[in-house]
């Protein structure tokens, strides 16, 4: 089943109500104000299901100046409007603002009704219809149909129906497979079910027992029903307008403007770049100004700061957290006179604040260009260690499962656990690593190599993991790190201290020297290099005795034994004797069973 969200636009009283009603027979108009003073205030809503299945839902928004805000929060969520024009009075000051706010919010389609046709002469009808052409010249509208219709007398309503049926059939810009959002536009409170959220469904999906948070409070709740259309469902789809039944929190604690989204993916913003793009005739401020922001169905007031005059970008300052993700559309108004003066699309809801005015244009210039691999590319190599993918959705927007074939298809990234990293990080980083192995084995030309620990450079392990693996000029043993070709350099004089050393312990056998007394540098350098092994901190051993110990214990293969009974094999005193098993025990040579051991 298609269907499509369709606004209302138009000046007041040029009958959008009785519109939406001769198109459905819902009232929109809810509220008792409403009804008493005969004009709409606030949002109504109303659905068509046409004779093929496909579904149109209506966002009825008040016509007058004064509720502009009310007709913007209605306005974000809607995919074509209904500009209507009322044939007695044509184009006037609410149908121009409301057109403006359209076409600022990144509307692409939709159809002009010409309502009250039966008020005029049909010789009447070419004169508005060349002004409603004029409006719209060279906009998403210049080709739209104008329909005249009269909801008194329905004359025109099958032919608005069958032209909406083929806006129904046309494919949505609304995404089932992202993130679930639902900008809320009413909460309120149902005898029996408590909690009720309404909202049209950006993107992706909601079902029955998801949990879900409330952006910017950031509460949890559990969705305990789902309606579309006034009928429950399980399932609500981007698109659709839905009403939730939440468990787990107040209708109280929940405005309009607020946002409900899956939890713990996304995060609020208080400051975001964007393109703007300034009405004819609208001042463009050349220092920080305050103007008001609607958002999705929020109203905040936003300090913007334009980075240049000639250029579309600027910078938004928020006083409370909002959530923004790339994309985004939104309007700015002026409170005195109170009017729409701009309209953007966010470009970057978490923007770095140490750029000069230069690089940030520079930057914003390619973001607002990028597609969704480029910029996950920019922002991978912007930041200082990679980052996480968690990261990498709370700054795009896009599902993991969305992002995931962008990263595997870019030749310039890697994934390096949760991590993902560009491959320039990835070879600077091994540079650095290089460079410092070149200066510890040119100050160090006897060791081995270095402990890894340093090498690590303070890098969390799955970032010092993707360093490491798979790289030809390094040469990793146990917690040793040492350039490839590089071999010990060691002087006559030191070659003979080590050798006097290994001897003296090779003669030793199972009862090796005391460490008092041998140099502690000479006997780390042995055991580096595997001539000698450390069973304790206080036992060392030549590897020809540990083998004979491995021999003799391999005639004993599957015994148990005790400690008294590996003493007399060995012939050596409780001293040794411990250590050596609990090495064995480390080596798998042996495994203790309570007071004994057996031989593996």
């Amino acid at each position: 089943m298609r269907g499509v969200v369709v606004g209302t636009a138009g000046h007041i009283d040029h009958g959008k109500t009785s519109l939406v009603h001769a198109l459905t027979g819902i009232d929109t108009d809810r509220l008792p104000e409403e009804k008493t003073r005969g004009i709409s205030i606030d949002l109504g809503f109303a659905h068509l299901t046409l004779p093929g299945g496909d579904r149109i839902s209506f966002v009825d928004v008040p016509g007058h100046e004064r509720f502009i805000k009310n007709m913007l929060a209605g306005a974000g969520g809607i995919e074509a409007v209904l500009l209507v024009v009322a044939a007695n009075e044509s184009v006037m000051p609410q149908t121009r603002e409301h057109f403006d706010i359209c076409r600022l919010l990144g509307v692409s389609r939709g159809l002009i009704a010409l309502t009250k046709a039966d008020l005029i002469e049909p010789g009447q009808l070419e004169h508005i219809t060349n002004e409603i052409r004029r409006l719209c010249e060279k906009s998403f509208l210049a080709q739209a149909p104008i329909l005249p219709v009269s909801a008194v007398t329905g004359a025109g309503i099958p032919e608005l129906k069958r032209q909406l049926a083929l806006l129904a059939q046309e494919q949505s810009r609304r995404d089932r497979g992202s993130i679930a959002r639902l900008p809320i536009d009413r909460s309120f409170a149902v005898k029996g079910f408590g909690t009720v959220v309404t909202g049209t469904l950006w993107s992706g999906m909601l079902r029955v027992g998801d949990t879900v948070e409330i952006h910017p409070e950031k509460r949890q709740a559990r969705i305990r029903g789902l309606q579309v259309h006034g009928k429950a469902v399980e399932t609500a789809a981007a698109g659709d307008r839905t009403a939730v039944n939440l468990a787990g929190v107040d209708h109280s604690e929940i405005r309009r403007g607020c946002v409900l989204t899956p939890p713990q993916l996304l995060e609020p913003t208080m400051t975001f770049d964007a393109s703007l793009n300034w009405l004819a005739g609208a001042e463009i401020p050349s220092k920080r100004q305050g103007f008001l922001l609607h958002i999705g169905t929020a109203e905040v007031l936003a300090e913007v700061k334009v980075w240049r005059e000639e250029l579309p970008f600027a910078r938004l300052h928020l006083p409370q957290p909002l959530l923004a993700l790339p994309g985004d559309r939104f309007v700015l108004r002026r409170t005195s006179p109170a009017q729409t003066v701009a309209g953007g699309c966010v470009i970057d809801p978490f923007p770095p604040k140490r750029l000069n005015r230069a690089k940030t244009i520079e930057r914003l210039n390619l973001l607002a260009r990028a597609d969704a691999s480029r910029r996950v590319q920019m922002l991978v190599e912007e930041a200082h260690n990679g980052l996480r993918l968690e990261d990498l959705v709370r700054v795009t927007g896009l599902a993991s499962d969305a992002l995931l074939p962008q990263i595997q298809k870019n030749a310039a990234l890697t994934l390096a656990g949760p991590f993902v990293l560009a491959k320039s990080w990835l070879a600077q980083r091994r540079e650095r690593l290089v460079s410092w192995l070149k200066d510890f084995h040119a100050k160090n030309p006897a060791a081995n190599g270095a402990p890894l620990s340093q090498a690590r450079l303070g890098l969390e392990p799955n970032l010092a993991r993707a360093v490491l693996e798979n790289f030809a000029a390094i040469r990793v043993q146990g917690e040793t790190i040492a350039l490839r070709e590089h071999r010990p350099n060691i002087s006559s004089q030191e070659n003979a201290l080590l050798q006097g050393i290994e001897r003296r312990f090779q003669q030793s056998g199972i009862q090796p020297p005391a460490l008092d007394g041998i140099p502690r540098g000479a006997l780390e350098t042995l055991i580096k290099a595997q001539r000698l092994v450390r069973v304790s901190p206080e036992l060392v051993f030549h590897p020809e005795a540990i083998a004979k110990l491995r021999e003799l214990l391999g005639a004993h293969k599957g015994r148990r034994f005790s400690v008294p009974e590996f003493k007399a094999w060995t012939n050596v005193s409780r001293k040794y004797a411990i250590p050596l098993l609990e090495y064995l025990d480390r080596q798998h040579v042996t495994r203790r069973e309570g007071d004994a051991r057996v031989v593996l």
